[in-house]
C-alpha cells in the first residue's frame, strides 16, 4: 500500500511533462500542485519573472500570471513557516516558486546574448554574464522546475498591515558574493535577518542554497528527478 502514492506521483509527473499546455484549462494545475495564495491567505506574492523587474529586464517565458505555485508538500511546510512568524507581526514574501522549464530555457538564451547587458549594474555588476552558469547563479536545470523550491524573504507587518521587507543586505537575485550565506560584510541587523530566515525555513524542512540567501528547497521534495514545464496561468 505504501507504494501507491509514489506510483501515482510518478504517473502524474510523466503525464504533465508529455501533455501540451493546451490540454490544461487556463486555471487548472496538475494534481499535487497548489496555488500557494489560496493555501496561505496571508502570504505576499511578488513574482518578479512575470514583470520586467528581474535580471532579464523583461517578462520570462512561461510566466503568464502572477500566481505562486508549489507542490502540496512544499506549500504545507511553507504555511508552517508563515504560521510561526505571524504572532511576531512578520510574514513571508515570495519572489519565485515553481518555474517552468521553458523559463529556464529563456535564461539560457539570454545568457548567450553578450550584447544584452542592460541589467548588469543592478543584478550582476562583478560577475561576467557568461560566468553566471559556471558560478552557480543560474542553472540549465533548476530546482524550481521540480516544484518544491521557493525564493522568498521576510516582511514586517506594520500599521494597517503595511509590509516592509527586512534588510537582508542585498536585493533578491543579486548575483555576487554579497548574497552568499557566508558573507561577513553585513551589519549585525542584516546578519540577524538572514539568520532568522534560514533558521525558520530549515526548521520546517527546507534546505538553503549557499550562494543565495533567498533560495530554499524542500528537503523531502516529492519530485526530485522531474522537471515540469506547464505554464503559470
Amino acid at each position: 500500500m505504501k507504494l501507491q502514492p509514489l506510483v501515482r506521483r510518478l504517473l502524474i509527473a510523466s503525464m504533465s511533462m508529455m501533455l501540451p499546455s493546451s490540454c490544461l484549462a487556463e486555471s487548472e494545475l496538475p494534481e499535487e500542485f497548489v496555488d500557494v495564495a489560496k493555501e496561505i491567505h496571508s502570504i505576499e506574492v511578488d513574482l518578479r519573472y512575470v514583470t520586467k523587474n528581474n535580471f532579464l529586464g523583461r517578462p520570462v517565458d512561461g510566466y503568464e500570471k502572477s500566481r505562486c505555485v508549489l507542490t502540496r508538500e512544499a506549500a504545507i511546510a511553507l504555511k508552517q513557516v508563515q504560521d510561526e512568524l505571524r504572532p511576531y507581526r512578520l510574514g513571508l514574501k515570495v519572489f519565485d516558486a515553481y518555474r517552468p522549464q521553458r523559463a529556464v530555457d529563456h535564461f539560457v538564451r539570454w545568457s548567450r546574448d553578450a550584447s544584452d547587458q542592460q541589467t548588469k549594474e543592478k543584478y550582476y555588476p562583478e560577475v561576467a554574464k557568461g560566468d553566471l552558469f559556471r558560478q552557480g547563479y543560474i542553472a540549465t536545470r533548476s530546482g524550481h522546475s521540480r516544484g518544491s523550491t521557493v525564493d522568498l524573504t521576510i516582511v514586517s507587518l506594520g500599521k494597517g498591515d503595511a509590509r516592509k521587507e527586512l534588510d537582508m543586505g542585498t536585493p533578491f537575485d543579486f548575483f555576487g558574493r554579497e548574497s552568499w550565506i557566508d558573507n561577513t560584510k553585513l551589519t549585525p541587523q542584516q546578519r540577524a535577518n538572514r539568520l532568522l530566515l534560514r533558521e525558520i525555513m530549515t526548521k520546517h524542512g527546507f534546505r538553503p542554497y549557499d550562494k543565495e540567501w533567498w533560495h530554499f528547497t524542500l528537503q523531502d521534495e516529492p519530485y526530485p528527478e522531474t522537471y515540469f514545464d506547464f505554464p503559470i496561468r
